[in-house]
């Protein structure tokens, strides 16, 4: 593939110029030659540069604007800019690297001078796209890790609660449809996508013969039960800790403390962890949150949550039928729901159909452990537990 070379210059025999001392190298490289700097732009909004050669001196915007313009674009800040001039003056040459220039050249220009400063910004192009690549492959991948990691600890509640299947993708896949139709940003979408199904990952630290208990939960059973969400907001505030620790230990040398920065995964799921079971009314826990003093996050998620719940069958009920699933909601929007977040729900009803039908737990592609077998009488199914 061909590297894309652009002249900037305002006079047509410099322009005329360069044509001709560097005709033979038309076979490599493909050369646009611009008057302006508005033309240089324009070139650059539809071809791929590889290395700009600009005048300095021009009428309009000159050069120095024009090293502005390309720090300052997300796709132009990493092509590399040789400055052509005619001035010696130090100061201008200084101002023009200050600007971001890579080289610097003095008119009038040789072909051979011309050709190895072309060259040797090729080869820093290179070598600046082979590191951008690579770094978007490693950062991919540590994603991608990132989320498996993610998605594991959430499933780590799930297997020692009921057989619930798919249910921690779904909430996700529920919880990012009412962000997006609420008008939320990319950010907070896909944060929320990320660590609503570590909502219950408390649960971990509840005894087995209250998490699992078929029957109804004694009251003090129950005030054991509600720690899971302070559980699982420690288990991400340890984390923490033990982070900073790594990191002292690691990189001591680069002063860790103000080096770590608050993450927002790891802010949102505690958040998530700590509140999801607070009710619009004020009568959920822990903290007895009420309105929109309860995070936006845990809204959502408490209705998404709920929604599965009710529509999808468990060892003590069926799968209740859209309608009814709708209903028992619509019954506590305004008590336990956010009314903005139901109607946006309700608004997305059909992609939700389609999130079950994708992600219905017949359709499970790993394997699932049946801890107990509950009768149907054992346990009721309710929106506040």
């Amino acid at each position: 593939m061909k590297k894309q070379i652009l002249f900037v210059d305002d006079e047509p025999c410099i322009l005329n110029g360069f044509r001709r001392i560097l005709q033979d190298q038309h076979n490599i490289w493909e050369m646009y030659y611009v008057s302006s700097v508005d033309n240089a732009l324009d070139q650059l909004e539809n071809v791929s540069i590889d290395v700009i050669v600009s005048d300095v001196n021009m009428p309009g915007r000159d050069g120095f604007e024009f090293l502005k313009i390309l720090q300052e674009g997300g796709k132009t800040k990493n092509i590399p800019v040789i400055i052509l001039t005619g001035c010696k003056e130090s100061d201008l040459k200084r101002r023009a690297l200050e600007l971001g220039a890579m080289d610097l050249l003095n008119k009038p220009v040789g072909r051979d001078d011309l050709l190895a400063r072309i060259n040797s910004m090729l080869r820093l192009k290179s070598y600046q796209d082979n590191l951008e690549q690579k770094v978007k492959e490693r950062t991919a991948e540590l994603e991608y890790s990132r989320m498996d990691i993610i998605w594991r600890l959430g499933n780590l509640a799930e297997f020692r609660d009921e057989d619930t299947g798919n249910h921690i993708l779904r909430v996700g896949l529920f919880c990012k449809t009412i962000a997006e139709q609420l008008g939320m940003g990319e950010d907070f979408i896909e944060t929320l996508f990320l660590t609503s199904p570590l909502h219950d990952i408390g649960k971990v630290g509840i005894p087995d013969n209250i998490l699992l208990k078929p029957g109804k939960l004694t009251s003090e059973e129950f005030e054991i039960m509600k720690q899971h969400c302070v559980i699982g907001a420690d288990i991400f505030y340890q984390n923490s800790k033990i982070m900073k620790l790594f990191h002292t230990w690691r990189w001591n040398h680069l002063h860790s403390d103000n080096m770590i920065g608050k993450d927002p995964l790891q802010e949102m799921a505690a958040t998530i962890a700590l509140t999801h079971h607070e009710k619009w009314d004020g009568t959920g826990y822990p903290k007895g949150l009420a309105g929109k003093d309860i995070p936006l996050e845990s809204r959502i998620v408490a209705i998404s949550d709920v929604f599965d719940a009710l529509s999808s069958a468990r060892p003590y009920k069926p799968a209740f039928p859209e309608s009814k699933t709708t209903s028992i909601i619509n019954g506590e929007v305004g008590s336990h729901f956010d009314p903005e977040v139901y109607n946006a729900l309700v608004k997305s009803i059909g992609e939700f159909r389609t999130i079950k039908a994708q992600f219905s737990d017949e359709n499970i592609n790993h394997m699932t452990i049946k801890k107990h077998d509950l009768p149907v009488t054992n346990k009721q199914i309710s929106v506040s537990t």
